[in-house]
């Protein structure tokens, strides 16, 4: 009974998309939800994770109604069985704005390898549904050689995707040259960006004001950024509003990473002890990123965290003003599903 409930007011969400009626629908499935025991073994690891972040755009949009909710990667997610054809999850559809997805045509398996044809075919009969459904897709393809930035660009063009050719997987560098469909907009919503910066690493820029004066140099539509400068502290809501400055007189839109699938020992909700007792929620370390750990998203603990408490990450992000949070590590399901 209580699922036939949840997809009937999904439907509706979906087809009207109003951000504050989602949050009323959102919340009395998130409740019934929360009655099962954290100790019970999860039986569907990509429902939990489309409900995790369909709680996460809830809470926000409780707050303010057109906060911008984008998911990286996990694409599977938009469809209720293991197809990208299968039935759409309309209910995660209805909770995010848009999609950001590494290596759709560059980047895998290796930088500046172009991904192979049946890889990106497969990405694209995804991001192709959600974009019919009303989704902006950002891409970001790690390239640096001229002709292979050139290629990405065009590529994302003739999809109607906004493209970003990413020189470092790092991250921490904004590019040289020309802003790839450059304009001097004032950028309101998420449809209207036709480039983007994705910036999360500011370890090359020694203050934030060092950080704000680069991204201010650009005319970027739309600027995805870590909460935390280089020397821990967080951007004010004060700062945030002079990054969405552009150097033309246009405006941009500024979007803070938030990783929901792992946790990070760097972070200021990390405790000492948790490396000799380590909570029930938490992995192991993911060694490919140092100081990640893999975490059961679905338990409440976790969640309290990222968006549950007063000083959560996401009450954090939007007290800082943020136009919206890019939530990364949502391909978590796979780990535990290969596990």
């Amino acid at each position: 009974m209580r699922d036939d409930i949840f997809r009937i007011f999904a439907v509706e969400s979906f087809f009207m998309k109003p951000k504050f009626a989602l949050f009323v629908v959102t919340l009395a499935i998130l409740a019934a939800a929360c009655e099962k025991k954290d100790t019970e073994p999860c039986s569907d690891y990509r429902q939990a994770m489309r409900d995790f972040v369909v709680r996460i755009s809830a809470t926000a949009r409780h707050s303010d109604p057109d906060f911008i909710v984008i998911p990286q990667n996990g694409l599977p997610l938009v469809a209720l069985e293991d197809s990208p054809d299968a039935a759409l999850a309309t209910d995660y559809l209805a909770a995010i704005d848009g999609h950001g997805q590494e290596d759709l045509f560059y980047g895998y398996p290796e930088d500046e390898m172009a991904t192979p044809a049946d890889e990106s075919d497969y990405l694209l009969r995804y991001l192709r549904r959600s974009q019919a459904a009303g989704n902006s897709v950002f891409v970001i393809d790690y390239c640096a050689m001229p002709q292979h930035v050139a290629d990405s660009y065009a590529r994302c063009d003739a999809e109607g995707f906004v493209g970003f050719a990413a020189h470092r997987r790092a991250l921490d560098q904004i590019p040289t040259g020309p802003v790839h469909n450059e304009n001097n907009h004032v950028i309101t919503s998420l449809p209207e960006a036709k480039n983007f910066l994705y910036l999360i690493n500011p370890e090359n820029f020694a203050t934030k004001q060092d950080f704000i004066q680069a991204v201010c140099a650009t005319n970027y539509d739309m600027l995805v950024m870590d909460l935390f400068s280089n020397d821990g502290e967080m951007f004010t809501a004060e700062e945030v509003e002079q990054l969405r400055q552009k150097q033309n007189g246009g405006k941009r839109l500024v979007i803070c990473y938030l990783s929901i699938g792992e946790a990070e020992n760097y972070r200021y909700y990390w405790q000492a002890s948790w490396k000799h007792r380590r909570p029930v929620w938490l992995e192991r370390a993911n060694p490919q990123w140092p100081g990640n750990y893999k975490v059961r998203y679905w338990y409440s603990e976790w969640q309290e965290l990222i968006c549950g408490s007063d000083d959560s990450y996401l009450n954090r992000i939007l007290h800082a003003g943020f136009d919206g949070v890019y939530l990364d590590i949502v391909d978590a399901f796979e780990y535990f599903e290969e596990k």
